[in-house]
């Protein structure tokens, strides 16, 4: 056989920045510097969210095509990742974190397992997190439930792991590659034409789970995910959304209330909503004073205040910024976050609830 009969798979590598400072420029200078012969990068396209850091200056990506997207306000995580898709046409869709940085094999490993018969089946391939060390950090996570959402706002998680399993996959889990539910969004590799099938990224979601909800529907449509070992990435983690302090939470709750509307019976979210209200932020108010963390106290009730300002009103106000919480903010953060369930999905696919 011909080289032409194993034509060399293509992929447009999609990164959204916000702030990222050098690791942007890291990031492209290691997809750069990583074996491409299995897998040819076609494009690169850096998406940047209103960023007011000097991340963008002097970006490069030797012999890669770099298309350089500034949008004039964050439009969000999903939005920002629909926007770089757009402008690509390669077989497949590489959504990366500013935060990473590839191996010289990383995409060598992806291009052998795209080969193999038994890629076939998989929508979506994840690669093995790592650190600075070398040593395995988070990679795949499990479909969320009631069960494993209670135990992570209770704390059972850890003191009852086997009654209510954590939401992320321990690394000791994943010692080899195989099917999961979900790997995590900074390594996301997916077919364009599924990508193109489930209408884009769900832009409902502004930060946090629009990878698991993605991941879901694909699975639903026949394309579960895949877990490659071999496919190492150095992760630093949270980069973009630490700047954001505790109004991350804020986010989480917005699209983890989204996610169970969507996807949950009427009666499961509901239920998860009044937990969200009640012994959430009672466990979290109790933690902080039994620590004498008292500023965490207030930001805690400023959160919840907010997240219920939004469950009342369906607004959520403009995108999120950096600045530390005041005690202006009990009025709510400068957050931009999904519409309520039962609007229309945009970009998004068909809506999975049970009604």
């Amino acid at each position: 056989m011909t080289a032409a009969d194993h034509p060399v798979p293509t992929a447009d590598i999609v990164i959204v920045n916000w702030n990222t400072g050098r690791y942007l420029g890291d990031c492209l200078r290691s997809i750069a510097e990583t074996d491409r012969s299995r897998l040819r990068v076609t494009r690169i396209v850096v998406v940047d969210n209103a960023s007011t850091d000097d991340s963008l200056h002097g970006l490069t990506a030797a012999d890669i095509p770099l298309d350089v997207v500034r949008n004039t306000r964050n439009r969000g995580f999903a939005a920002a990742c629909n926007q770089g898709a757009a402008r690509g046409s390669g077989d497949y869709v590489l959504f990366l974190n500013p935060d990473v940085r590839l191996y010289p094999d990383t995409l060598r490993a992806v291009g052998r397992f795209l080969e193999t018969p038994a890629a076939r089946g998989f929508g979506i391939v994840g690669g093995l997190m790592v650190d600075e060390q070398g040593r395995p950090q988070i990679s795949c996570s499990r479909f969320p439930s009631l069960r494993i959402w209670v135990g992570k706002m209770t704390g059972l998680d850890r003191l009852a792991p086997a009654l209510f399993p954590p939401h992320h996959l321990p690394p000791s889990d994943l010692a080899r590659s195989g099917p999961v539910d979900q790997v995590i969004g900074a390594f996301f590799l997916v077919r364009r034409p599924l990508f193109t099938e489930l209408n884009d990224f769900d832009e409902r979601y502004f930060l946090y789970l629009e990878d698991v909800d993605f991941a879901l529907r694909a699975r639903e449509a026949g394309w579960p995910s895949y877990y490659l070992r071999q496919a190492r990435v150095q992760h630093a983690e949270n980069v973009s959304s630490a700047q954001l302090g505790p109004w991350r939470h804020y986010l989480m709750l917005c699209s983890r209330g989204t996610y169970a509307a969507l996807h949950w019976p009427r009666s499961r979210a509901r239920l998860l909503t009044a937990l969200t209200l009640s012994v959430e932020p009672a466990a979290r108010l109790a933690a902080a004073a039994a620590h004498g963390r008292w500023t965490e106290l207030r930001t805690t009730v400023a959160v919840y205040g907010r997240y219920m300002r939004r469950l009342r009103t369906g607004q959520a106000g403009p995108p999120p910024s950096a600045r530390p919480i005041t005690d202006r903010d009990e009025a709510g953060p400068p957050v931009r976050a999904p519409a309520p369930a039962g609007t229309t999905r945009k970009r998004g696919g068909p809506s999975h609830a049970h009604r």
